[in-house]
């Protein structure tokens, strides 16, 4: 069992702190080559040679970074919240498939790992733990939107901000594997469904 670490009112370990640096790392990586342009099968992998990258690298630790970050402590609070354990766990070979699709075709598959929960749940608690990330990336998204429109001096970056977070709210709601669209669908289908119509209007049609 890990030593528990309490940073302020959140409960964590130093296992824990370190998967989240590594999926963050990796996520923002993974990010910084689809929006620099820089895969193997576009041609452009050169680009990880220009300035221009690393100052995506730098925007995409803020924006991914911080999406995923408040993706996952939503997960864990709400788990919390009803009375279980829950750290969160990368899985390194997701990891690298995210890297490894990033740098040849310039695709996200952005699943870097998830919160495990240990302790007595319903199927109900056990969507409402899986649909607070999404929903957050959702709230994370609007606000970076946001910021564009009242500093229009960094709308490049709130654009970017408001992008990563939608996509990953809406890619996490596939109903598959360990994604959390499969538990939220098999709780409630109808609030599957919404939460997906939802996201399919942030990414296709509100930008």
């Amino acid at each position: 069992m890990y030593q528990k670490i309490n940073v302020g009112i959140i409960s964590t370990s130093r296992a824990e702190l370190i998967d989240i640096a590594k999926a963050w790392l990796a996520l923002s990586l993974a990010f910084t080559f689809v929006y620099a342009g820089a895969s193997l099968m576009r041609g452009g992998i050169g680009r990880i040679f220009t300035i221009e990258f690393p100052i995506l690298f730098i925007i995409s630790l803020f924006t991914a970074g911080l999406g995923f970050l408040l993706h996952e402590l939503a997960h864990k609070f709400v788990a919390q919240h009803y009375g279980c354990e829950a750290e969160f766990r990368a899985f390194d070979q997701m990891l690298y498939l995210a890297l490894g699709l990033a740098i040849l075709i310039g695709f996200i598959f952005a699943a870097p790992g998830a919160v495990m929960i240990s302790g007595m749940i319903t199927r109900k608690e056990n969507g409402l733990v899986s649909m607070a990330g999404p929903l957050t990336n959702y709230v994370l998204g609007l606000l970076f939107l946001g910021i564009g429109l009242l500093y229009p001096k960094i709308a490049f970056i709130s654009h970017i901000g408001s992008g990563i977070n939608f996509w990953l709210g809406l890619f996490n709601m596939i109903p598959f594997g360990n994604l959390d669209g499969l538990k939220v669908l098999n709780w409630n289908r109808y609030v599957w469904g919404g939460i997906v119509i939802i996201g399919i209007y942030l990414v296709f049609f509100l930008r």
